[in-house]
């Protein structure tokens, strides 16, 4: 059996072939053109983000026998069409901020915040499409007549004509709730939309075939089955083998997240983490909107545009006596869920350079990552094992730095795009060639040990880190408060 696996990820649009007895046997990955890009960051033309993801699919499948097409995407995006379902606004990402001041003052309520969390296992944010829609109403866009999806089940969608979305991607939209896998009526009731305006929920043992016109676009059979968008999140559990409990997977790519698979909903009493749907249970795990991207900020503003990263890495000078960076240039997702709040450097020195504000955004990135690990475990637990992939990979030093600051071994995953990996897997089961997704490990390439050297000296670098947390914390519930 051979699977196609299609992602429109964040950034780029992927595809794998993957076969049943040889596995991965091709990979395509393009990053998006500037023109994808529709006035204000994360918002994306979504027929242009299919239209890229299609591309480098029929690319790689020609002139092969595909049995499925498994579809991924991201979690958090939103897509508003009118009654023939075309698209009416962009694509909202997760990293589009419009609704922050919409978010804020839905927070000061706290009861109200508390009740909306313990129900959905969202945080009321700007990251949630909950109150991106909210946003919209409030600027004059009329949802009542309006239809409503993700970009991964827009993509479905444009192939098969199918209108339904994986109870797994809904999960992250803060319009589910968490307990019953439905769509909340209080959530619905809230933004002023109602479940008929949503797509129908389902899961991957529901396929859809391949239309005439998706078959073209793919170069794929007619009737091929399509199994419905997954999060990239979620399929990263089940790509890195990581569906049982005690294994958490520990992503660092644009973005930053931890994710643990748990029998049953975990929410804290105050909100911190977050509670979302994986394909067969549920997944206990915190994200940061600062991770690679903010490196590339950096790097873009004070370096010549083709020096290696680890080039300027062996310029830093000595750890202890660096600054210390709060990596919030867009927005706090976990711990704290300011998506207002920015970044910044503090203790900068006149002896400091590019390089050394290189390496504490580095080290910055992860103590925001650690800070979040230290809520999951009081939840949850420590995990016996941790799997480290996405772009950290390509620096050995920021691998290392990495299984330093959090004290523990880390496994590098084998597949540097687990989410498709993951994605092929529930094809595979769908179509009867494994018999649990569950039962798939991936193999890890290296396993980075911690120095507990330098363990003890991010330790105490990470309490300066939480002491300007706090003190920053403290300053904009100040701001707010007025």
């Amino acid at each position: 059996m051979r699977i196609l696996a299609i992602e429109s990820s964040t950034t780029s649009a992927k595809a794998m072939l993957y076969d049943s007895k040889d596995g991965v046997v091709g990979m395509l990955s393009e990053p998006y053109s500037e023109g994808i890009e529709q006035g204000a960051t994360g918002a994306q033309d979504p027929e242009a983000v299919f239209g890229k993801t299609a591309e480098m699919a029929r690319r790689l499948a020609a002139d092969q026998k595909i049995d499925a097409v498994a579809t991924g995407g991201t979690w958090h995006s939103i897509i508003a069409l009118d009654q023939t379902k075309k698209a009416v606004t962009p694509s909202f990402t997760w990293a589009y901020t419009g609704a922050a001041e919409t978010a804020r003052k839905l927070r000061a309520d706290e009861v109200f915040c508390n009740d909306f969390y313990q129900r959905t296992g969202c945080m009321i944010h700007a990251i949630y499409p909950a109150f991106k829609l909210m946003d919209l109403k409030k600027k004059g866009l009329d949802l009542s007549d309006k239809l409503f999806c993700s970009q991964s089940t827009y993509n479905v969608y444009k192939l098969t004509g199918a209108w339904a979305v994986s109870d797994s991607i809904a999960s992250g939209e803060g319009l589910l709730n968490v307990h019953t896998r439905q769509w909340d009526p209080e959530a619905l009731k809230m933004v002023g939309v109602r479940e008929d305006q949503m797509c129908r929920l389902t899961t991957y043992r529901e396929t859809f075939p391949l239309s005439r016109e998706g078959a073209v676009l793919l170069g794929v059979k007619e009737g091929t089955p399509v199994l419905p968008g997954y999060p990239d999140g979620a399929l990263n559990q089940v790509g890195a083998g990581a569906l049982k409990p005690g294994v958490m997977t520990f992503s660092v790519g644009t973005s930053g997240a931890l994710r643990m698979s748990v029998e049953k909903p975990i929410l804290p009493k105050k909100p911190s983490t977050w509670c979302y749907l994986s394909p067969n249970g549920w997944l206990s795990g915190a994200a940061t909107s600062g991770a690679c991207n903010c490196l590339d900020w950096l790097k873009s503003k004070f370096f010549t545009p083709n020096i290696p990263y680890e080039a300027i890495e062996a310029q830093a000078g000595e750890v202890d006596d660096m600054p210390i960076f709060l990596p919030f240039l867009f927005g706090e997702r976990c711990p704290g869920w300011n998506d207002e709040w920015r970044g910044g450097f503090f203790n900068l020195l006149p002896q400091h350079g590019p390089a050394d504000m290189y390496h504490s955004v580095q080290e910055g990135v992860l103590f925001n990552l650690y800070h979040c690990y230290q809520m999951l475990c009081r939840e949850n637990g420590e995990p016996r094992e941790i799997q480290l992939s996405g772009g950290i990979l390509n620096s050995q030093n920021w691998m290392q730095m990495c299984a330093d600051i959090f004290g523990r071994p880390m496994d590098c995953a084998d597949m540097p795009h687990a989410s498709m990996l993951g994605a092929a897997m529930l094809a595979m089961e769908n179509l009867g060639c494994i018999e649990h997704i569950e039962d798939f490990r991936a193999d890890a390439t290296e396993t980075l040990i911690p120095d507990p050297d330098m363990h003890e000296l991010y330790e105490k670098r990470f309490q300066l880190y939480l002491e300007q947390y706090e003190r920053q914390l403290g300053n904009v519930s100040g701001q707010e408060g007025k």
